[in-house]
């Protein structure tokens, strides 16, 4: 399978192999994310798990377009970007697990992964406050001359907080090297956003701040590509920073144990049609990009990759506890210097 000219020019110039990985990368969140729902059901996992299926065409797009030397900075929403980003899966799933071989050493959970080495700079609980992070990463890379762009991911709902709009402020007073990708997935927890936003289209909210801003159907991948693509751009050549509205659908409950009595199946279904994977595989397939058989053994390859992870996770030893211990560093990490 190869691109052609004319499906080069389709596909944003990338290369059949680049399209098939994105593909890869997309089969991969949703079989981890289906896994960690059976897993929680099982009480491997604890806490609370917010799942990402139905929005990997966000984070496949918009990271693909980030160089490795890029930072990322996200929400409690974090598996999809980890895993576009190319953190371990059994890391991933040993932090779920409460395991001394996660992510973030088993302490942080579903909501905190993190890893230092990709950039990766964690998913954050409280909503919004994440914005401001980002803010101080972009003053830093600014005052330090880098070449280096943050993109920070949240929902829709968090752009109705003062974080959101001192972040947006802040980030164009400086010219600060920040996307804001908002993952619009039309509800904020269970409030679907007609009723808990005035200003539906995200995306207008940034003329507030005077800064550049643009709409794209999330579902899409190789139009969020794009549109990150531009997004980052933008950002990296110090033009300031981007506010990117990424329309979605989260096709599972806002967590683990939501029932959902907000929607009604039928609305579910409908989104159903437009399931991002299925849609780019059609896609793929039709263009004489991916066979069939292609597809099906990398699906088979992530069922296999994520059930190895969850034999990692447990067969991994718990996590250490001396985090509770009040002399430890943990409790105290800066004793040594005050």
């Amino acid at each position: 399978m190869a691109t052609t000219p004319e499906t080069t020019e389709r596909y944003a110039g990338l290369s059949a192999e680049q399209l098939i990985d994105m593909y890869r990368q997309m089969v991969l969140i949703r079989v981890f994310e289906e896994k960690c729902q059976e897993m929680y059901t099982r009480a491997k996992i604890g806490g609370f798990l917010h799942l990402y299926v139905g929005q990997e065409a966000v984070a496949v797009g918009t990271i693909n377009a980030l160089k490795p030397e890029d930072h990322i900075i996200t929400h409690y929403r974090d598996h999809g970007h980890a895993l576009a980003r190319g953190l371990d899966p059994k890391a991933l799933m040993a932090e779920l697990f409460g395991k001394a071989t996660g992510c973030a050493a088993g302490l942080g959970g579903s909501m905190h992964f993190v890893d230092v080495s990709k950039r990766f700079w964690g998913g954050y609980a409280i909503v919004g406050s994440h914005l401001l992070m980002a803010c101080g990463m972009g003053t830093a890379l600014k005052l330090q001359k880098k070449p280096e762009v943050v993109m920070v991911f949240f929902g829709d709902g968090a752009t109705n907080g003062g974080e959101f709009y001192e972040a947006l402020n802040f980030a164009k007073l400086g010219k600060l090297p920040v996307v804001f990708v908002c993952e619009n997935n039309l509800f904020a927890m269970g409030t679907p956003i007609a009723v808990h936003s005035s200003v539906q289209e995200i995306y207008r909210k940034a003329c507030a701040f005077d800064m550049t801003a643009e709409r794209v159907d999330g579902n899409d991948l190789i139009a969020t590509y794009e549109a990150a693509l531009r997004a980052v751009e933008h950002a990296r050549s110090g033009q300031g920073p981007v506010l990117l509205e990424c329309v979605t659908y989260r096709l599972r409950g806002h967590s683990a144990q939501d029932t959902q009595k907000y929607r009604t199946k039928e609305e579910i279904e409908k989104y159903r049609a437009r399931d991002p994977n299925q849609v780019f595989r059609k896609k793929l397939i039709e263009d004489g990009i991916l066979s069939e058989e292609q597809a099906q053994q990398i699906e088979r390859q992530m069922e296999q990759v994520v059930d190895e992870a969850v034999q990692f996770a447990d067969q991994s030893p718990p996590a250490e506890e001396k985090w509770l211990d009040p002399t430890s560093a943990y409790a105290n990490p800066i004793a040594d210097k005050y």
